[in-house]
């Protein structure tokens, strides 16, 4: 049998089971969520800043030292704009990723090096819409990105997590054990990891253009119940992971022909996931990787417990306004009267904490 595997992913949507996932979502207002504590996606949603926060031929935001500055902005500014929703941000960041994502993360890596070279070109050309798009591709987070992000979440009082290995895991960690109401994310690999509910758009919401087109559309933040999901398609959680894993997720190819609507009848049909596994190799070729090293990656990723005691100084943290002034300012040059300002927001907001509820 001749192997035919998909492309391996080099996008950021790890695992695309939005035909599934667009059947059960509902469009939200902010104040649904308020009172309530976000799990948030730090990689995700750094990235969708240094992806969105650009200039109009896509260079982004830097200092006098070209460091990039666009992840801080968007940081600041919007997880204040989260906060005066009343709603309380807890960031997870990714640690080291399992073995088999490698392939995924240089695929990823080659990638960018592609977009990075393809931006440039467009930008000698005065192409502004193209060399935006190509640089849009290109946005990675590097470990100063990392690092200068925590120190800053640090100074604005926000808690944020350090996982083991997979970020979206250990969100949904937080979710399934009521520390948080729901995952933020762009990626559906929540869902794959077992998060009940998932917020997206919430941090992009708002008119935006659609790429190559004079259209324009409205982000609006839309949340997903896992439970509906499941049960809108008579399926398990595990079922969930093996329609992943047939059509792809951060750690195999998928298998060429096979998309959701099809992946979704076979894992339906063979419940004896040893008869999947053939049935597939049989009619399609072998999988690029064992697809049950791939099934307890999702079934039982590597995640820590919190301690009661750590839960509970989540809540604790205080803004401290003179090391958001010294760092945004004086080290990343940002318009001290208009970081002032949001500071002194942040005071405020800080200072009502204690009459929020969790839920």
């Amino acid at each position: 049998m001749q192997l035919r595997r998909k492309r391996l992913r080099s996008d950021l949507l790890a695992v695309d089971i939005s035909k599934l996932v667009g059947e059960v979502k509902e469009t939200i207002d902010l104040k649904e969520l308020s009172g309530k504590r976000l799990a948030i996606d730090a990689y995700n949603t750094i990235y969708q800043f240094l992806s969105i926060i650009r200039q109009p031929d896509g260079t982004p935001l830097v200092d006098s030292k070209n460091r990039i500055t666009s992840h801080l902005s968007g940081l600041f500014y919007r997880t204040i704009n989260i906060l005066e929703s009343n709603i309380m941000p807890i960031f997870v960041f990714d640690g080291m990723p399992p073995v088999l994502k490698q392939r995924t993360i240089e695929a990823r890596a080659s990638r960018r090096e592609e977009a990075y070279e393809e931006w440039q070109e467009a930008r000698k050309k005065g192409l502004l819409e193209e060399a935006r798009l190509h640089a849009i591709a290109s946005a990675k987070i590097s470990k100063e990105i990392v690092e200068s992000s925590k120190e800053l979440l640090d100074a604005m009082g926000i808690p944020y997590i350090q996982a083991p290995s997979e970020g979206e895991a250990q969100a949904a960690k937080l979710v399934k054990e009521h520390i948080a109401y729901a995952a933020a994310s762009q990626d559906y690999d929540l869902f794959l990891f077992g998060a009940n509910i998932v917020i997206r758009n919430l941090t992009i919401t708002g008119r935006r253009k659609l790429p190559r087109k004079n259209i324009y559309i409205n982000i609006e933040t839309e949340r997903i119940f896992l439970e509906e999901l499941l049960k809108k398609f008579e399926i398990s959680q595990n079922d969930l992971i093996w329609v992943g894993i047939l059509i792809g997720t951060d750690f195999n190819e998928g298998i060429e022909g096979i998309g959701p609507v099809t992946a979704l009848k076979l894992v339906k049909s063979y419940k004896n996931r040893e008869e999947l596994v053939k049935y597939v190799e049989d009619k399609y070729g072998a999988f690029d990787v064992d697809p049950f090293e791939v099934e307890k990656i999702f079934a039982n990723p590597e995640v820590r417990e919190l301690s009661s005691e750590e839960v509970a100084s989540l809540d604790k943290i205080k803004p401290n306004k003179e090391k958001i002034i010294k760092m945004m300012c004086d080290e990343y040059e940002f318009s001290r009267e208009r970081v002032e300002k949001f500071a002194d927001k942040l005071l405020e907001l800080s200072g009502k904490k204690g009459q929020r509820g969790l839920f």
